[in-house]
């Protein structure tokens, strides 16, 4: 029998309404013919309002009595869900991420997957029930309670796939699949039928929001199909598989963009070996991720050093650099959080020269300025001001004729 894990966001279940439709669902799934295993987030804007909850009783929040406050979103989903599942004449049986056997490192709030064991999972599949998991959470290491970050819940869907041997992994959310821009600022983009892991990977790490990061590498990694649906409409949405050769028929896939990130200056690094590797290492001791770095070209033995990281981490990043520009001899450190970056990315940008050119050639006519370009195989993205990266964009949707089937 087939087996296929659906994960529904906090937009999929944020009511009653949304919790019974979900229910029908699944109820129509396994009534096809499927085995299913149901991973669900927390609903609607609870997260957010347990994190303003601890705010507003305490200004100290221990990461680990934080992890078993925003765990209790999850669960309220899983139970309310089985209940909705019981009325549609479906057994099904609920599991906190500990109870999955969803073993984690020890970093709360951001805990990774090391393990899943899964074994009660299988046998509730066993004797033909469907269980409900509570995602973005599982038990460390010290057996404590864990949290995953950021996109935990997608995370935990993929894992529980690949553990599982799942046929597929439905990932359903409020947008029908991923699109060749943001339809918010593009109404003209396309929903893609289907996109390469590596292209994926590229989406979501400059800007797109479908599907986190982390997924996608746990799927690709393991070989999991992803299918990313709408809870709204129920309709096909987007495939992520293993790259093929008619994927590489189209040079640009998709045009994303980011403004989380913002830009952090060193000046007057003394330019000799081992500088540069003192400045990254104590940013990546700190956990503070680097994006995109640009060295500009040495002048009397120095050079200035300007790389990007998350806003979030700006500050964090700000305290390591100051505190570390006197040991090295370097100057001033400079921050700027009025920039964005916007991306390009397509499989067929592998062997297709004047990608680049079209790209600067297109913001260039707009008066759009660049300041600092990183690439891969498969992307390139250009850092811009903020307030032009949606007219960017738009220029670039339409000189790639993305509009296009």
């Amino acid at each position: 029998m087939p087996l296929l894990v659906q994960k529904f966001g906090g937009t999929s279940v944020g009511d009653a309404d949304r919790i019974r439709a979900v229910a029908d669902h699944v109820a129509r799934t396994r009534r096809h013919g499927d085995d299913v295993v149901v991973v669900v987030s927390a609903m609607g804007k609870t997260t957010d309002e347990l994190l303003r909850l601890a705010a507003d009783v305490s200004s100290v929040r221990p990461p680990r009595e934080l992890d078993m406050l925003l765990t209790s979103g999850e669960r309220m989903s899983m139970s309310l869900l089985c209940m909705s599942l019981a009325e549609q004449g479906i057994d099904a049986v609920s599991f906190t991420g500990s109870q999955a056997g969803i073993i984690t490192d020890t970093s709360h709030t951001r805990a990774r997957i090391l393990e899943v064991k899964g074994d009660r999972l299988r046998g509730a599949l066993a004797e033909g029930r469907v269980p409900v998991v509570a995602g973005f959470q599982g038990v460390s290491t010290d057996r404590d309670v864990t949290t995953l970050g950021r996109g935990g819940s997608d995370t935990t869907a993929v894992a529980l796939a690949a553990a599982l041997g799942a046929d597929a992994c439905e990932i359903y959310t409020d947008v029908s699949g991923v699109y060749s821009a943001d339809p918010r600022i593009v109404p003209e983009a396309r929903r893609l039928p289907r996109v390469s892991f590596d292209e994926m990977l590229e989406i979501a790490a400059s800007g797109g929001r479908v599907l986190a990061l982390r997924s996608v590498e746990f799927a690709r990694n393991h070989h999991v199909p992803l299918h990313v649906r709408s809870s709204f409409t129920w309709e096909p949405g987007t495939w992520v598989v293993e790259e093929d050769s008619s994927m590489e028929q189209v040079v640009v896939t998709a045009v994303t963009h980011d403004t989380s990130e913002a830009k952090v200056t060193v000046t007057g690094v003394p330019d000799r070996p081992g500088i540069a590797a003192r400045i990254f290492r104590a940013l990546a001791d700190n956990m503070v991720n680097v994006d995109t770095i640009v060295q500009n070209v040495s002048q009397h033995g120095t050079t200035d050093i300007s790389f990007t990281v998350p806003k979030v981490d700006l500050d964090t990043g700000l305290e390591v650099t100051r505190a570390l520009a006197p040991e090295i001899g370097a100057g001033e450190v400079l921050s700027d959080r009025d920039i964005a970056k916007v991306s390009l990315v397509g499989a067929g940008m592998r062997s297709h020269p004047g990608v680049s050119a079209t790209m600067f050639e297109t913001l260039a006519e707009a008066g759009i300025n660049i300041e600092m370009i990183s690439t891969s195989s498969i992307r390139l993205s250009c850092v811009v001001r903020a307030g032009r990266v949606e007219e960017a964009v738009r220029l670039l949707h339409q000189a790639f004729e993305l509009d296009r089937a």
